[in-house]
């Protein structure tokens, strides 16, 4: 998980959580019916408006977004750059040991390919419906979380109005009002959380991710490429080089 990422939790869970601690503890805003009302509710409605195989699937997507470890751009120019010179040295055959080591399958099919002996043009064809593919993904993970964003809220304004129904109907018992006013009251609080500081910030992640692994996806081809035309290390790292900001660069 980057730091961001991190920062952005502790910020918003924990500050939050501080607060209500210091106005009373934190016990008075936990409550099971309306946590069953907001999250099975929005829940709910996103599998009504999506398959099931997309709104559990999207949790694998969150998890390979938020936790799974990109290589640096600048590692990516380094390691395209050794291979382009062991390539012109010993052959693009003797490539075939060192993608062995690499993480990145995306990479490591790519360089395969130029190693088979494709042309450029069709592993670029190949390599680019897979970023297609990746791209599909994610925007669906993103318009899945943002869907939630749009539910949450929706569905705390009902439990509010469950719980001011339950609470005019039992205005002659005192002792009734209070637990009814707390759905009404914390419903709204939880649907605003779920879409705030859960939901939309997850779906902005995944589509930031998107970006990061695309334009990474993009230079792979770009110099996979390279190497597959026999191209000096030189020339290569400065076509890899125009991806970045000219700040970035080394």
């Amino acid at each position: 998980m980057d730091i961001a990422t991190i920062l952005g939790v502790i910020s918003a869970f924990g500050l939050m959580c501080i607060a209500i601690s210091m106005g009373g503890g934190i016990q008075l805003f936990i409550n099971i019916p309306a946590l069953m009302i907001v999250v099975g509710g929005t829940l709910g409605a996103t599998m009504i408006n999506y398959p099931v195989k997309d709104v559990l699937g999207v949790f694998k997507v969150v998890k390979k977004a938020l936790f799974a470890k990109k290589i640096s751009v600048t590692e990516l120019i380094k390691r395209f750059v050794t291979f382009a010179k062991k390539s012109r040295k010993e052959g693009i055959l003797t490539l075939e040991d060192d993608i062995k080591d690499v993480s990145d399958e995306f990479l490591r099919k790519g360089v395969q390919l130029a190693i088979d002996g494709l042309e450029p043009q069709e592993i670029g064809e190949i390599l680019e419906t897979e970023i297609d593919f990746v791209r599909s993904r994610h925007q669906l993970g993103a318009e899945i979380f943002t869907t939630m964003g749009t539910f949450s809220p929706a569905l705390g304004m009902i439990g509010t109005l469950i719980g001011l129904v339950q609470m005019l109907q039992t205005m002659d018992d005192a002792s009734k009002i209070g637990p009814a006013m707390a759905v009404a009251l914390l419903t709204t609080f939880y649907g605003s959380i779920m879409a705030n500081i859960v939901c939309l910030p997850i779906a902005g992640k995944l589509r930031t991710r998107s970006k990061e692994e695309v334009l990474t996806n993009e230079m792979a081809i770009q110099g996979i490429a390279s190497l597959s035309n026999g191209d000096n290390p030189r020339i290569l790292e400065q076509k890899l080089q125009a991806f970045i900001p000219p700040n970035q660069r080394e």
